[in-house]
């Protein structure tokens, strides 16, 4: 304790029993009961620890220390009182992950979710040259906390490539890093074009082998109107904006939908007319000419250079960039990037002494090479 004679002084004797030890999952009461109690009765403790630190009488200073102004903040997203109950928060009631700590001891550090993978802790994003005849070398290497989407660094990447000259004519990525805005982005702002697969269609349409999609409708924008399978053109054209994004809204008129006999494949809208949600013109048409591209094998041929970042991402988590020692955005990024130098002067030797590339590994029986016959 900062204070131990100022918290002696009043601190309740069953708070040494409570809190003497640490807490983990092998300490906690048996039981849900008995374990809700306990976070109201912790709750409890942390409020009453609260109001005596901001006490008049509590030594002032007490309240600057980083520990009380993380505790405070954590009592303030995880806890509230009503009429002098503790109450605990639930759902929607919590802060959103990006603002919620995660842990104590680093503030910054945030919860995230991949796929089925769940963490504590910071994202790292990796971009390396990958033309023939020179050594692959990392470029650009960005830390964000867990919950920052990926499309949100890529047009970051690209500033700082372009202050560095290191732009390349064409950025391969994953699926995170594309959306409609950035291929037109790619290419109005930075002269690159940006190689990535860009998400399916989501619609219940579009999971249907004969349902009509976007794909589907001739989208006249000179016109401000679309026309159906069926030949029929939308009445209402709507420009707003969605999550923050400029989109345009279409419906179809009931007269022509409600008789239609394309309906089934079309609508099951309750309303009896078929709308539709479209980005503007660049964006809509760059969407759509790139999922045209993807499903053809010259595409497929061409991505296949994207793999090679995987064995990047792979030699940066044998070298430990997985787990971070340090606390802190700034001090996590630091590693990162003195990891990524550590690489590249590795793969700077294997080039200096033509050392050849590792072959990609394979299991003991694929190495059989066992010819089978029916």
């Amino acid at each position: 304790a900062c204070e131990p004679g100022w918290l002696a002084a009043w601190a309740p004797a069953a708070w040494q029993q409570r809190y003497g030890e640490r807490v983990d999952a092998y300490r906690l009461p048996d039981g849900e009961a008995a374990r809700a109690g306990y976070l109201i009765q912790v709750g409890a403790d942390g409020y009453r620890l609260l109001e005596r630190i901001y006490d008049r009488g509590a030594p002032a200073w007490l309240r600057q220390v980083p520990a009380v102004q993380v505790l405070r903040e954590a009592w303030i997203q995880q806890y509230y009182r009503t009429d002098g109950e503790v109450r605990v928060r639930q759902g929607k009631d919590l802060p959103p992950g990006r603002l919620r700590l995660a842990s104590p001891y680093d503030p910054e550090a945030r919860y995230g979710v991949k796929r089925r993978t769940g963490w504590v802790g910071y994202k790292v994003h990796l971009t390396e040259t990958c033309d023939d005849g020179i050594p692959h070398l990392i470029t650009h290497v960005a830390t964000t906390d867990a919950t920052v989407e990926d499309s949100q660094l890529t047009a970051l990447v690209w500033d700082d490539l372009a202050a560095r000259e290191l732009l390349p004519a064409e950025h391969a990525v994953d699926m995170g890093y594309t959306s409609a805005a950035l291929l037109v982005q790619a290419m109005t702002t930075y002269d690159v074009t940006l190689l990535g697969p860009m998400r399916a269609s989501t619609s219940r349409q579009a999971g249907r082998d004969d349902g009509f999609d976007l794909s589907a409708f001739t989208i006249d924008f000179d016109n401000q109107q679309a026309i159906c399978p069926a030949g029929h053109t939308s009445g209402k054209w709507r420009e707003e904006t969605s999550r923050g994004a400029p989109v345009i809204r279409l419906a179809f008129r009931k007269r022509d939908c409600g008789p239609c006999p394309l309906r089934p494949r079309c609508t099951t809208a309750a309303i009896g007319l078929r709308q539709l949600t479209i980005r503007p013109k660049a964006q809509h048409e760059a969407l759509e000419r790139a999922r045209r591209e993807q499903l053809t094998d010259d595409w497929k041929e061409r991505y296949k250079i994207r793999a090679g970042v995987e064995g990047t991402i792979s030699q940066a988590v044998r070298a430990g960039i997985r787990r971070t020692r340090y606390l802190g955005l700034n001090k996590t990024h630091l590693a990162n990037a003195l990891s990524a130098a550590a690489i590249n002067l590795i793969r700077l030797d294997a080039w200096l002494t033509q050392t050849p590339l590792g072959a990609t590994r394979v299991s003991h029986f694929a190495r059989l090479d066992l010819t089978l016959t029916a």
